[in-house]
């Protein structure tokens, strides 16, 4: 015969928890650290699948030679003459281009099953959110620092040297973190990566193709020139050229950072409450 051995009520809880566990219980992670944990997680992918970075280094450049050397002479008179114009705007393009693929990433964890994973842990509940989006800034940095680069090889040199051209950088970077929970809206909205990122070029592109970006408006049709104008996509890429010129536009900065700061606060709850319903 076999006899039970019953705990008593009034035992110990200190000594049944040291019998259970014989080290104490590690402490949650704090908001900050899991965002940057996730964001890591954005860059691990990247580690292990390298071709993701196609879209920040081989089309960036493919879109500078291009535009530079096919239509430079017919635009502007000279290669050089609209090098200097369309890099700032390229700059702009390429790393506002990457944002779709924010959306992207997230749709593809929420349709796989990853976010339940996630939901599951003793985390801050929007960690994996933030961190991929903080990630994803990392490739902002990357994209924009690939045209500069070649910019640099091609002929262009900055009149605002190597501080308006980080400046630059940095000005695009924080619109396009504003952006980016544009796109992880359609992320959480959309069934498939392949939606959104037909949707979000559908809507990225004929803003980006109707600005300032390739052309001077001042050459374009007055109803579509006073368009061009107000165009956000055009007010950063006039900003991000005062900066490199070194002679910044402060109007054209303050603009594209409210814009920025707009976008964040309406579409940061918004993907946040989506987020959590998902």
């Amino acid at each position: 015969m076999t006899a039970t051995t019953r705990v008593p009520p009034s035992a110990d809880t200190a000594a049944v928890r040291r019998a259970i566990a014989a080290t104490a219980r590690p402490r949650p992670p704090g908001r900050l650290s899991a965002a940057l944990t996730f964001g890591w997680r954005g860059m691990l992918k990247v580690k292990h699948v390298p071709e993701q970075l196609l879209d920040v280094t081989v089309t960036p450049v493919m879109f500078v030679l291009m535009f530079t050397y096919l239509f430079g002479g017919a635009i502007a008179g000279s290669t050089g003459a609209y090098l200097d114009f369309i890099l700032p705007g390229m700059l702009v393009m390429s790393v506002l281009f990457t944002t779709v693929y924010s959306g992207v990433s997230l749709n593809t964890d929420v349709t796989k099953g990853v976010v339940d994973r996630f939901r599951s842990l003793p985390i801050w509940r929007p960690a994996p959110l933030v961190g991929s989006l903080l990630g994803d800034s990392v490739r902002y940095v990357v994209a924009g620092t690939v045209i500069i680069v070649l910019g640099l090889a091609l002929g262009f040199r900055p009149d605002g040297g190597a501080v308006g051209t980080v400046a630059a950088l940095a000005l695009v970077v924080v619109f396009s973190f504003g952006l980016s929970w544009v796109f992880s809206v359609l992320g959480l909205l959309l069934r498939s990566p392949n939606a959104v990122m037909n949707a979000g070029f559908m809507g990225i592109f004929p803003l980006t193709f109707v600005s300032n970006v390739f052309v001077d408006p001042a050459t374009l049709p007055g109803p579509l020139q006073a368009f061009v104008e107000v165009n956000p996509i055009s007010v950063l890429a006039t900003a991000s050229r005062s900066l490199m010129a070194g002679q910044p536009d402060g109007g054209a900065i303050v603009v594209s950072l409210a814009v920025a700061a707009a976008l964040a606060a309406v579409f940061v709850p918004l993907t946040t409450r989506l987020y959590r319903s998902r």
